[in-house]
């Protein structure tokens, strides 16, 4: 039979109190009985001890019982927390060479095994994110070897011979391109970074004014992709900060107009209850790719009225964002094609 923790210490509990009581009455039957008594009587006659002596042979024997006591109880300890212990080991093993490893779990439920399924559970987390952090370094290795090698190639392309100005200037803005490219990739992963640490400090925003801000900012970039670009914004305050909003918006607002076909609709609309809602029209795009569109370097389909060159870390970065703020952040396809992203984010008071 499988004794769970606390039967355990419930029986070291039992034993601890019926061996005391034991060695009381062994005491007292040693000390009150007559054969004892006339046995102590003998010998301290004999060695002519007196009542002190006889009181002192009661406290060695005594000392001795509550020696063998705690010896008792140590081993029964011992033997409670021998699971932990084994618990403990496999915990210490764990690394990045042992991510697979797990305990395993008894068929009883009782509290070690609860012990144990949560610390699996832990580490399949932390596996995970061990994993997400080596794939998403080596992403972005990939997202970064590849204009390097295009630099690369066009500095040796204009070393190797002489050129005319206007293969100059055409060598010279493709290098500019690239170079703001690796920028923006740069950028983000520092934002993403920034975002993923988590709020350093909180303060009352007004995140429809943020929006009205990123609207005003993208109506050049609107109005050259030839997209309408209109807002809804309700007055709304939330706590955060200021810059990693207006990242968050930026990114959705760019997004659905660089994402987006000619003659195409962009609107932004926040509410009084802290959401915000940028739906644009474009291409539709599958339900099952939706999800996807929030992990790094994913991008959507190739159909842009702007060139720019996105790093696909637009969405990764909203999301981190939204984390940070207590928020969250969700996207399904228009009814009229395009995508549809609303992020949720608790208010701290109602604005006038």
């Amino acid at each position: 039979m499988r004794l769970t923790p606390r039967v355990r210490v419930e029986l070291t509990c039992l034993a601890m109190v019926v061996l005391g009581l034991a060695a009381f009455g062994v005491l007292r039957w040693c000390v009150d009985s007559l054969g004892c008594q006339s046995s102590i009587v003998r010998v301290t006659h004999t060695c002519n001890f007196g009542t002190h002596h006889r009181f002192l042979a009661e406290v060695i024997l005594a000392l001795v019982v509550g020696l063998v006591l705690v010896a008792l109880c140590v081993s029964l300890a011992i033997w409670s927390l021998q699971p932990i212990g084994a618990l403990t080991e496999m915990v210490r093993r764990f690394g990045p060479q042992s991510l697979a490893e797990r305990a395993p779990v008894g068929p009883h439920r009782d509290e070690t095994t609860q012990l144990t399924v949560a610390v699996n559970e832990m580490m399949d987390r932390l596996a995970s994110g061990y994993e997400g952090q080596r794939s998403f370094a080596a992403n972005a290795s990939h997202e970064l070897r590849t204009p390097l090698a295009v630099q690369r190639t066009l500095i040796e392309v204009s070393m190797a011979g002489a050129r005319s100005p206007s293969q100059v200037a055409l060598l010279t803005e493709q290098l500019l391109a690239t170079n703001e490219r690796n920028e923006r990739l740069i950028e983000g992963l520092i934002v993403l970074s920034e975002s993923d640490r988590g709020l350093v400090s909180r303060t009352p925003q007004r995140l429809d004014l943020i929006a009205a801000q990123v609207v005003d900012a993208h109506r050049d970039l609107a109005a050259t992709s030839a997209v309408t670009l209109t807002s809804e914004l309700t007055a709304c305050v939330i706590a955060g900060e200021q810059v990693l909003l207006e990242r968050l918006v930026t990114n959705l607002v760019r997004n659905a107009i660089v994402y987006n076909v000619e003659e195409g609709d962009v609107r932004v609309t926040v509410t009084d209850t802290g959401h915000l809602v940028v739906e644009n029209t474009g291409t539709p795009i599958p339900a099952e790719s939706v999800d996807g569109l929030f992990e790094p370097f994913r991008r959507g389909t190739a159909d842009r009225t702007h060139h720019g060159g996105g790093a696909g870390l637009g969405l990764t970065i909203v999301r981190s964002i939204c984390a940070a703020h207590d928020g969250a952040v969700s996207a399904r396809t228009g009814p009229h094609g395009g995508l549809r992203v609303e992020v949720s984010i608790p208010t701290i008071r109602a604005c006038e």
